[in-house]
C-alpha cells in the first residue's frame, strides 16, 4: 500500500516553511491554479532531491536560485537526474523573479503550453526539457 513516507514528508515541510523572497513571490502567483490553470505544487520530492515547484501535469520542475548556484556542479546532477526521470526543468534567478514577475510568468506558460521546447542556456535563466525515452 502507498502512502506518505513521514522523513520526505516532514524536509518537504521544513523546506516550505523556509522559503526566500522569491519563493514566496512565486508562490503567490502559482498557487490555487492562479497562473493559467496549471496546478503546481512547492518542494516536491523527485528521488532524493526537492523541487522548488513542480507542475505534475506537464512534468515540469520550476527552480529559484541565487548566484551561489551559478555553474554549480551539484545542479547539473541535479539536473540530470531530473531530466533523465521525466521532468522538465526551468531555473530562474532571484532577481528576475522580484523583479521581472511577468516575464518569468510569461516563460512558464510558454513552457507549460508548449511554445517553448528546446533547451536555453543563458546567464539568467537556464530550461532543460526531459530527455526522450527510448
Amino acid at each position: 500500500m502507498r502512502g506518505p513516507e513521514p522523513k520526505t514528508t516532514n524536509r518537504a515541510r521544513s523546506l516550505r516553511q523556509a522559503d526566500n523572497d522569491a519563493e514566496a513571490k512565486l508562490w503567490t502567483e502559482l498557487r490555487s491554479r492562479r497562473l493559467n490553470g496549471f496546478k503546481f505544487v512547492r518542494q516536491f520530492p523527485i528521488g532524493p532531491y526537492f523541487a522548488d515547484f513542480a507542475c505534475r501535469e506537464r512534468t515540469l520542475v520550476i527552480e529559484i536560485d541565487g548566484s551561489q548556484h551559478a555553474n554549480s556542479k551539484r545542479d547539473a546532477i541535479r539536473d540530470e537526474f531530473m531530466t533523465t526521470e521525466g521532468w522538465s526543468v526551468a531555473r530562474f534567478w532571484n532577481v528576475d523573479v522580484l523583479r521581472a514577475m511577468p516575464s518569468v510568468l510569461e516563460t512558464i506558460v510558454a513552457i507549460c503550453e508548449g511554445r517553448l521546447t528546446e533547451a536555453v542556456a543563458a546567464r539568467d535563466f537556464k530550461f532543460l526539457p526531459t530527455v526522450p525515452l527510448k
